[in-house]
């Protein structure tokens, strides 16, 4: 495909996603579909661009003057790509490009950012979060927020149950990957350049053979911070697709129990094969569909692990289209689950134990505001120091105890971002129940 081709593309996609309200994913899949002429170079570039179109919708349409999915993809080639106007105009003109640039677009194609565009415009996100931005970021609400306006960089923790970072480092090179700033055991891949495709990591032997997992640098340092240890008893309470399970299973190196519940069963299921292919033999998977099978542990729990829904605010680098979805109703929907979780959670938490509470967000109403509302309610926890908890696990760097230290909150809490940590947006808190 030519670019005039490819832009055309990305117009349609973009289409399907802010007017049928699709997700990205299901939209650029349903265009492959009908494109089968495209190859994995075209699929590559026309998703990169829809991808980087989203992330910096607000700050593109200012300076378009209009929000439509053509001056989002036009205005993505000028501001992301650093496209002249020259060349993005000559696309136009392709066989199977869109419409040749009007002579508005054409001026603002030319034009410089506006330094005095609204805040969240420049941050790209939307306006009703500001004050819950700012009450977080303050003065750097629009340094953070344009950090979370980037491609995302690839994180990979070392399976330490089959190998180790020496022993994974050889088979890692053919994905380009270094070892990590922040993590002893893990790697991290460094965005690739939008147009061009990135390398799978579940084709290469090291997955396959599960020597690596791919999970981000900050949900490995919430694991850390959780600090489990050989032989102890563990509830991974919303397990989910079971990332944080199997680096718990790693760190009691095989040893113990752990049962790991989700509300979703289809969810909990689809960890059977990811608990084999990481020889993880340790982890017993409670469903929800057996009413009272979390009954015997109520009050047995060395360590209960609390990966809470959350409006996932934190993700916003991978997943931009649920950036722009995101409604004050979500999240209050999102601040009362917490509530009951937490409050459910905390009764598997035997005296003397632990309780981790993360999110994959950066609000405070689902981070602090949420523990301590539970700390005032349940006086028999007391939260700890969170930092050193993940500093005590070994699992960090100098650089990551270092990052984590400097990013705790007065009461032991850590926010992690994109701009303080290179990693996603990520919250934790540990939690003590009084022995």
């Amino acid at each position: 495909m030519r670019n005039g081709g490819r832009i055309s593309a990305a117009i349609d996609i973009l289409r399907d996603v802010l007017d049928r309200h699709q997700p990205v994913k299901v939209a650029a899949r349903d265009w492959g579909k009908r494109a089968r002429y495209a190859g994995s170079k075209d699929r590559a570039w026309v998703s990169g661009l829809v991808l980087d179109a989203l992330r910096r919708r607000n700050s593109i349409a200012h300076h378009m003057g209009h929000d439509d999915p053509r001056a989002l993809v036009l205005g993505a080639l000028r501001l992301a790509w650093d496209w002249n106007a020259r060349d993005i105009e000559q696309a136009c003109y392709e066989d199977h490009g869109p419409t040749p640039l009007t002579n508005d677009e054409r001026s603002r194609l030319v034009m410089a950012p506006d330094p005095s565009a609204p805040i969240h415009a420049q941050g790209d996100y939307p306006e009703w979060l500001t004050p819950h931005m700012q009450r977080v970021f303050g003065p750097d609400t629009v340094m953070e927020a344009q950090a979370m306006a980037v491609r995302a960089d690839v994180d990979l923790r070392v399976n330490t149950l089959k190998a180790d970072a020496e022993k994974a480092a050889l088979p890692l090179k053919s994905v380009k990957a270094e070892p990590s700033k922040l993590l002893t055991n893990a790697y991290h891949i460094p965005a690739r350049d939008p147009t061009e495709r990135e390398d799978s990591i579940e084709g290469i032997p090291a997955f396959s053979k599960g020597w690596v997992e791919v999970q981000d640098a900050g949900s490995q340092i919430a694991a850390a911070a959780a600090n489990a240890r050989p032989g102890e008893m563990v509830l991974d309470y919303c397990a989910g697709g079971g990332g944080k399970t199997l680096a718990l299973a790693a760190q009691m190196q095989g040893t113990g129990q752990i049962h790991a519940y989700d509300i979703d069963g289809k969810r909990l299921s689809a960890l059977i094969p990811r608990l084999k292919r990481a020889g993880t033999h340790n982890v017993q998977l409670v469903h929800p569909s057996e009413g009272t099978s979390l009954e015997p542990l109520v009050g047995q729990m060395d360590l209960v692990f609390v990966d809470a829904p959350c409006t996932g605010t934190g993700t916003w680098r991978r997943r931009p289209d649920t950036k722009w979805r995101i409604k004050p109703a979500q999240l209050e929907k999102r601040i009362n689950d917490q509530r009951e979780i937490l409050a459910a959670a905390s009764a598997y938490v035997k005296p003397g134990g632990r309780l981790l509470y993360a999110t994959c967000s950066f609000l405070m109403e689902e981070d602090e505001d949420r523990v301590a509302e539970f700390l005032a309610g349940h006086p028999a926890f007391v939260e700890r120091d969170a930092a050193e908890a993940a500093i005590a696990s070994g699992l960090l760097t100098a650089h990551g105890a270092a990052t984590v230290r400097r990013f705790r909150s007065p009461t032991g809490s850590v926010r992690l971002t994109p701009r303080r940590a290179q990693t996603d947006g990520f919250f934790f808190a540990l939690l003590e129940r009084r022995a």
